[in-house]
């Protein structure tokens, strides 16, 4: 038998094309390296596409995108070869031709995305009926079908909330905002409990519905939490409530939330060392019970990080309060005071669990001296958006130092895409992956973001590019254009991995919250920072909407200060000059009718 036929596997390999020299294709990968492409008479083709477009073949025009500089995709055998690794290519995959280099940038992309993405969930839980959230289900399998489990997570429908009014924000689409403002009040009414003693409020666990009859789970079912109450499950209980109220200003739903915060302020909150408890105690409400076991008296990233991006920032950006905006200094002061590894030969990554005293704990659970990727990502582009309100040289320099550092070792330089788990410590010069080498949805899109809102806000064309690599790999793997929305999981090489929950579309783990929060925020900033283009977004005031000063404030984000303003306010279709072009707010009309008001927004003359 031939040596050379003796092994063989299937790899794929990302890159920019170099040059070509008849079946041989030179690229430079992500990482700066050369590597030689094989072609075969059977080399197929096509092109990047977005959910909902047609699968485009170029295999007979393969010559007219392997053009110099074309960022590509490659799949298919490698075999030993005397000179290395023999890649012969099965199948291309090209980003862009040469007019549209990077799909994704152009106006729209995202938009179309996230309205696909809104349908495939409104589908799968309510059909083409009514929206009746006594008819959702937590678990919904790859082809959008709901399964047979009678279980009801308060978080899931948050998420799923969250993407629909995102979805609404940026399309307009009326059934969007029904749907979340149908969840919002199923939250309501069904999972919430009001502790009148404590004037807080606080989110059960979910429902199992038995024969019509609800049986409450107050605290979490789940093995890392079970019969506590996590702060995270509280946190993202409110991340569809903070998106809605943008919105809608509903009063409801802003009492909700205060109280709520109430709750971590009151028992989560440490008033000493500051930060917050990860876990407390479901009858005493108590960080220091025994009885949470190796959660007592514990804090880590998700207890503390997660507030800002879940809902404090989309609370602030609604009611352009200071108690908001000190609770989101508070945060972030403790991030880049605690998180950042300082120990000598510390790690790149940051530490993500510790005693209640701030020293690292790396023995706790599955975490031990593990990393997860994607938080030191959600980190840096957090830290941007805060400091774009309130800067500070530590929000930066810990942005760029994880924006620097987390390329060499998260990323797949090779095949493109960024990792889940890896050991926090290198041995022999490499972050051991902690279990496999798969890539998740959700990691990706923290690479996305963190990298694109570093490009906006500071220009730099390398932040922008890294963006765009991860953009590519995303839009390439994860979109599943057989069944809707997105895959959870795809192998290294960007294959799905269709496996236990990982094949699932709706589970504990995943909902419509990360993917329409990429879809939202790429459209804004890839269009007003990157590109310099205008963008619209709807609004639907209730008549009893509470915001302050009765302003609908619409800035899409926190922006870099003077970078956007408001143009242009419809009301109902009619145009509106009542508005405040540099603090993006539009003085709501009094109206005993309900209003849509649609705005746009651009980048700032000079």
């Amino acid at each position: 038998m031939n040596a050379h036929l003796s092994w063989s596997f299937s790899d794929s390999a990302a890159g920019y094309v170099l040059s070509r020299q008849g079946s041989r294709v030179q690229i430079k990968t992500l990482d700066d390296r050369e590597l030689t492409l094989h072609l075969s008479e059977s080399t197929s083709a096509e092109l990047l596409r977005n959910l909902g477009e047609p699968y485009r073949d170029v295999t007979e025009r393969i010559d007219e995108y392997l053009v110099h500089g074309a960022l590509v995709f490659s799949y298919g055998p490698v075999y030993p070869d005397p000179e290395g690794l023999y890649f012969q290519v099965s199948k291309l995959l090209f980003v862009g031709d040469g007019e549209v280099p990077y799909p994704f940038d152009r106006k729209g992309w995202w938009v179309r995305q996230i309205e696909r993405l809104g349908r495939f969930y409104r589908r799968s839980q309510f059909g083409d009926g009514p929206v009746d959230f006594t008819d959702y289900r937590t678990r919904v399998n790859t082809a959008g079908h709901k399964t047979d489990e009678h279980v009801q997570e308060t978080d899931t429908i948050s998420r799923m909330v969250y993407g629909m009014a995102s979805a609404y924000m940026l399309t307009g689409e009326e059934d969007f905002l029904e749907v979340a403002e149908r969840g919002s009040r199923y939250l309501h009414d069904h999972m919430r409990f009001h502790d009148e003693a404590e004037d807080i409020v606080y989110w059960y666990h979910g429902i199992e519905l038995e024969r019509l009859r609800e049986r409450k789970l107050f605290a979490s079912e789940f093995g890392d939490d079970y019969q506590a109450i996590p702060a995270y499950e509280q946190i993202y209980a409110l991340v569809g409530l903070a998106q809605t109220y943008r919105v809608t200003g509903d009063p409801v739903i802003a009492k909700d939330i205060e109280d709520t915060v109430r709750l971590f302020q009151k028992f989560f909150h440490d008033p000493r060392l500051g930060g917050y408890y990860s876990h407390i105690d479901p009858v005493t409400l108590s960080p220091h019970h025994d009885g949470l076991g190796p959660n007592r008296a514990r804090k880590n990233w998700n207890a503390l990080g997660d507030h800002a991006p879940a809902y404090l920032i989309n609370l602030y950006l609604a009611t352009g309060e200071e108690r908001h905006l000190r609770m989101l200094e508070h945060i972030f002061d403790m991030i880049v005071t605690h998180m950042p590894d300082r120990s000598p030969g510390g790690s790149p990554f940051v530490n993500e669990r510790f005693q209640g005293d701030w020293t690292p704990d790396h023995t706790w659970g599955w975490q031990q001296n593990r990393a997860v990727v994607g938080h030191n990502l959600k980190i840096a582009w957090n830290l941007m958006r805060m400091n774009a309100v309130l800067p500070k040289r530590e929000y930066l320099a810990v942005a760029r130092e994880l924006a620097r550092t987390m390329p060499a070792v998260g990323r797949d330089p090779q095949r493109g895409g960024w990792y889940d788990t890896v050991q926090r410590k290198a041995v022999n010069g490499r972050h051991a992956f902690a279990w496999h080498d798969r890539k998740t949805w959700w990691q990706q899109e923290q690479a996305i973001l963190a990298y694109l809102i570093l490009a906006g806000h500071t220009g730099d064309h390398d932040y922008l590019r890294h963006a765009r690599e991860a953009s590519a790999f995303y839009n390439a793997f994860f979109l599943d254009h057989d069944e809707g929305a997105v895959h959870f999981t795809v192998l290294a090489q960007g294959l799905p991995y269709l496996i236990g929950n990982e094949r699932l579309k709706g589970s504990h783990a995943m909902a419509m919250y990360h993917k329409a929060e990429l879809c939202y925020l790429a459209e804004v900033y890839t269009q007003l920072l990157v590109n310099g283009e205008p963008i619209e977004l709807w609004f639907k005031p209730r008549t009893d909407a509470e915001f302050p000063g009765r302003l609908l404030r619409v800035a899409p984000d926190i922006l870099p200060r003077g970078r956007v303003v408001l143009d242009r306010v419809l009301i109902d279709g009619a145009p509106s000059t009542d508005f405040d072009a540099e603090a993006m707010t539009v003085a709501l009309p009094v109206s005993s009718e309900r209003q849509t008001v649609r705005v746009r927004l651009r980048p700032a003359d000079g």
